[in-house]
């Protein structure tokens, strides 16, 4: 359900923005919301915490009282409406995370420094074999460019590690070593014996769960300035507290993406692909989602990324594929990546012809198209 909202009580808003009703209005909050009437125009008024707001929910139906959630603030908050048998313990987990994750890239970059570093020498050796778990968890560019192995690099990105757990193949080690998820949660456990975690930042703005934002393109940070180690104890622990804080973020990160997964029906998925590139680490975020068209009545799969590749610069991605037909349009920020990407269009055409697919569209166009939604929406509130 869609609440497009009309206007937002503006007074009431800027008290809540100068900080009278900030604290309630959190990331992940749960708030208490009622119907209070309709308006001359024949809006409904809901009071929704502190505030008020006047909504067209002339196809909807609320009860007469039910909770929402804060997804994201600013200019345009967005807030989801849940069900009155939602699950507290699923409310309290998703409450607790989303202010704590945070995306790959700062682990990424703080892994990369460390490889290039004799500080790596110093840590103790359970962590330094935990590190290499890890590494050993990362992808590589060569892998997800075939089709078994960008399936193997989605199975293995964390999102599903209790699946695997459920469902070990034959042969497989317990945990599965080569989990993203599952080399994080070995590597947590190591720090929290070591080095409290530092405490996380104050994310109150921070983004929702990816599955209800685009996709975007994640550079590489640049090498963090690690701490000169020395022999002393402290050097190590505040090197530790650094690492762990990383981890405990980017395990947030993906168990965000579980919770809102399992939150809606299993048509669509997020993944984020951690990868060893050259001289760095990058990430891959694919969407996958599968759908019927609305006015074919067809059923097909739409698969969406997003990388930023040193040498390339950011660059998107949609395929449609509704059997035998497949539709492909790509961006690049960059010109001269967008030639270079268009010199492969005949090569690909050939080899798709070759399977048997009929290529409808294939496209590359100069610039990352702006995210959906970017509309005067004051309120988005979804169920």
């Amino acid at each position: 359900m869609n609440i497009p909202p009309i206007s937002l009580a503006a007074l009431t808003w800027a008290g809540a923005a100068s900080g009278t009703t900030a604290q309630s209005w959190r990331i992940g909050t749960v708030l208490a919301a009622r119907p209070l009437g309709v308006n001359p125009q024949g809006l409904l008024v809901l009071q929704i915490g502190a505030l008020t707001v006047e909504a067209d929910v002339s196809h909807s139906q609320l009860p007469a009282q039910f909770q929402v959630r804060v997804l994201s603030l600013g200019a345009q908050p967005q807030l989801e409406v849940l069900s009155q048998a939602a699950d507290p313990t699923f409310q309290r987990m998703l409450r607790e995370r989303l202010p704590q994750q945070n995306g790959y890239t700062p682990l990424l970059s703080t892994l990369s420094a460390l490889a290039q570093r004799p500080a790596l020498r110093q840590l103790p050796a359970d962590v330094r074999t935990a590190l290499a778990v890890l590494e050993q968890a990362l992808r590589t560019p060569a892998e997800i460019t075939r089709g078994d192995g960008l399936r193997e690099a989605i199975r293995r990105s964390g999102l599903f590690f209790e699946s695997r757990l459920l469902q070990p193949r034959p042969g497989q080690p317990m945990p599965p070593a080569d989990d993203w998820k599952g080399a994080l949660l070995r590597l947590a456990s190591l720090l929290d014996r070591r080095a409290p975690a530092p405490p996380p930042s104050d994310r109150g703005n921070a983004a929702p769960p990816l599955l209800q934002r685009a996709l975007q393109a994640q550079p590489r940070l640049s090498l963090p300035l690690l701490p000169p180690l020395s022999s002393g104890d402290d050097d190590v622990t505040q090197l530790l507290r650094r690492l762990h804080g990383d981890v405990k973020a980017a395990l947030a990160r993906i168990e965000v993406a579980q919770l809102d997964a399992s939150a809606h029906p299993a048509s669509a998925w997020v993944i984020e692909v951690p990868l060893l590139g050259k001289d760095g680490h990058d990430v891959l975020q694919i969407k996958l989602e599968f759908g019927t068209d609305g006015a074919e009545g067809s059923k097909g799969w739409t698969l969406g990324f997003a990388l930023d590749l040193p040498p390339l610069g950011p660059v998107q991605g949609e395929l449609q594929l509704n059997e035998p037909r497949l539709s492909v349009r790509l961006w690049a920020e960059r010109i001269e990546t967008a030639q270079k990407l268009e010199r492969q269009f005949t090569p690909l055409r050939q080899r798709l012809a070759a399977c048997g697919v009929l290529l409808d569209q294939l496209s590359c166009q100069v610039g990352i198209p702006h995210p959906p939604g970017s509309s005067a929406l004051l309120l988005k509130a979804t169920a």
